[in-house]
């Protein structure tokens, strides 16, 4: 079974210090195989604040997988945000922005959504469509498939106002066709988690996401800090919600699904899913 964090929207330049410890140190004791970044990783797109980005990754120990969000480009630095939108972020985080890498049991893909032309909405191009189906249908057989993005593909429950990512039913529709079973995104500062179709009516077959709220910034919105931690296996997936407390991040929310046939349902018997 391969362990996945997600952490989304850490904003530093808005960080709570404290909260970036107690992530670390629990992130040291949930051990991941992978550390999954949506997005948001400073809060102007300021050199300082990427170094600081860049020193809190280097000490994650395992392997990361990070894309840009919106804060990521700069807003008030008007020839990068036109010319050069994530030249920092290349330059201090990671030169693709567009990231594949193949686990133990999983295959994550991240795509950059953050456009310089809007203020905060985002939007996956025809281009990343194409690269998203090429490199998902090389994935040998057996091996879960996991889309990463910092806008969602579906509003939070009972709030439909919130925009979702521009082209969000082409690009499930070629996630749906080429295999995809998770999609993970940040953005709203809300975590919850569920099957896609509750919202792209559309589809065929199960896609699971998972939404992280922001994990260490003071921007939240009516829920403290959290971050996910997903136990993936290529028919079982674990759902984990971990809360700041004040002093320390714990488990405060779980869910269980069981893949049979080519969908995704509910598990009603988590404890054996979860040992086999």
């Amino acid at each position: 079974m391969t362990t996945i964090a997600q952490i989304s929207d850490l904003h530093f330049g808005a960080e709570h210090p404290d909260v970036v410890e107690g992530l670390l140190r629990d992130l040291e004791a949930v051990a991941p195989d992978l550390v999954v970044v949506s997005g948001d990783l400073t809060q102007r797109a300021r050199r300082r604040e990427f170094i600081a980005a860049r020193a809190f990754l280097d000490r994650i120990s395992c392997p990361r997988l990070v894309v840009p969000g919106n804060h990521d480009i700069p807003l008030f630095d008007v020839v990068n945000r036109l010319l050069r939108p994530l030249v920092r972020f290349r330059r201090y985080i990671h030169e693709d922005v567009d990231p594949f890498l193949l686990a133990e049991g999983a295959a994550v893909m991240g795509l950059n959504t953050a456009r310089s032309s809007t203020w905060k909405d985002g939007r996956i191009s025809a281009a990343q469509i194409e690269c998203l189906e090429t490199r998902f249908s090389s994935v040998p057989p057996g091996v879960l498939k996991v889309l990463v993005t910092h806008h969602p593909f579906l509003p939070p429950p009972g709030d439909p106002a919130p925009p979702i990512v521009g082209r969000a039913m082409e690009a499930l529709r070629a996630a749906e066709a080429c295999g995809v079973d998770l999609v993970l995104a940040g953005h709203l500062h809300h975590g919850y988690t569920g099957d896609v179709r509750t919202h792209h009516k559309g589809l065929h077959r199960a896609i699971l996401f998972a939404q992280a709220g922001t994990a260490t910034s003071h921007r939240v919105r009516n829920e403290p800090n959290s971050y996910n931690v997903i136990l993936v296996n290529p028919r079982h997936l674990h759902f984990s919600l971990r809360v700041w407390d004040g002093k320390r991040f714990g488990e405060t929310r779980t869910e269980e699904y069981v893949k049979t046939g080519p969908d995704w349902t509910p598990d009603r018997n988590p404890d054996q899913a979860t040992t086999n």
